[in-house]
């Protein structure tokens, strides 16, 4: 049995600003994502082949980064707590307080990417195909950031990695945020930097990605303690295994789709 060591979430603090391990994990993932796309868009000049210059993917990170934390939040006022922020609007602004959802913000993402290939006169899914392999390290920090902070944790295990966790009781829980890390962050990653080496028809890259994160995180799930304000839903499965389930059936649909067209 192991014990969490209870991190302190706050890096330091000046005066009455804190600056705290989730942000910088924020930024870490951020700061991956640009580094894999200038080497993408290097690649791609070597080859002659580059779907955007420096330029487009700056204003394309920037709309990315807006669609994770405006999504990300939207989402989980929508998919978890409704009813609360209902009754308490003003605090769906306090983004400090906790409450991220990855599905709202991969919608997000969605979103702000059919406004940057509009602007930019860009196929969507090519630029889909584009982002997709610079995200999965993004995810790997921010579980690493759960982890830290000591926060959604797993379910009760007699495994020996089985792990205490302060504020979830005394007995052994899997450490999901670390399955989380590998799973849809460093295994993600892995596969889809390989698949997307090669040519592949317009779509297939977004499809892997749908089809992979969702299998991943449905996976994950098994082992991760439901939120208890929400617990199991129909067929015992959690909130993130039903919203995991149409990115894998739109996964496999786009991958067909592209093959055919």
């Amino acid at each position: 049995m192991l014990t969490h060591p209870n991190f302190d979430p706050v890096v330091f603090s000046l005066g009455p600003l804190a600056v705290r391990w989730y942000g910088l994990m924020y930024l870490a993932g951020f700061a991956a994502g640009w580094w894999l796309g200038v080497k993408r868009i290097q690649a791609g000049d070597r080859t002659g082949g580059a779907l955007l210059s420096r330029a487009q993917f700056d204003d394309l990170l920037f709309a990315a980064i807006l669609g994770v934390i405006l999504g990300g939040r939207l989402g989980y006022v929508l998919f978890y707590k409704p009813a609360y922020y209902a009754s308490h609007p003003l605090e769906i602004l306090a983004i400090w307080q906790g409450g991220m959802s990855f599905h709202g913000g991969f919608l997000g993402v969605l979103l702000a990417m059919v406004w940057f290939a509009r602007r930019q006169r860009l196929r969507w899914l090519d630029v889909m195909d584009f982002l997709a392999p610079l995200v999965p390290l993004g995810i790997a920090a921010g579980r690493l950031g759960n982890f830290i902070n000591g926060e959604l944790w797993g379910r009760v295990t007699e495994l020996p990695w089985g792990m205490v966790f302060r504020g979830a009781g005394p007995q052994p829980r899997h450490p999901s945020q670390l399955y989380q890390f590998a799973l849809e962050g460093l295994v993600l990653f892995a596969l889809l930097w390989w698949f997307s080496t090669k040519p592949r028809p317009r779509g297939q890259v977004s499809a892997l990605f749908l089809a992979g994160y969702g299998v991943c995180r449905f996976v994950a799930e098994y082992a991760r303690e439901p939120d208890d304000f929400l617990g199991l839903l129909a067929l015992d499965l959690s909130m993130g295994q039903w919203l995991s389930l149409p990115m894998i059936l739109a996964g496999a649909w786009l991958f067909v789709w592209s093959r055919r067209h």
